[in-house]
């Protein structure tokens, strides 16, 4: 299980979501365990992206919910961990 590490981005961008629509949340948990367990589970469909976002991985929440993430090392422990940027909509994350 990798850890997961909240940018301050992500935070805002998570209590906006669960703000807007409440019922989120679930779905949101229920990825972000998914991500902790296996960040390539077919569930998420994460894919690396390209451009200016390059270097970042996305994954599925639900059918227009994405979350940014980073996988990382951490150098002193040796142990990965994934840096949530983001979440939001196709379109805010996008």
């Amino acid at each position: 299980m990798r850890r997961l590490v909240w940018a301050k981005a992500f935070r805002r961008a998570f209590k906006k979501a669960v703000q807007q629509k409440p019922d989120q949340q679930a779905k949101i948990e229920k990825a972000l365990r998914l991500l902790a367990d296996d960040p390539f589970d077919p569930a998420l469909q994460s894919h690396k992206l390209k451009g200016k976002l390059q270097g970042l991985w996305a994954c599925k929440v639900d059918f227009d919910s994405r979350i940014l993430f980073m996988l990382l090392s951490n150098q002193d422990t040796g142990e990965e961990e994934i840096l949530l940027v983001s979440i939001g909509t196709h379109r805010e994350v996008y």
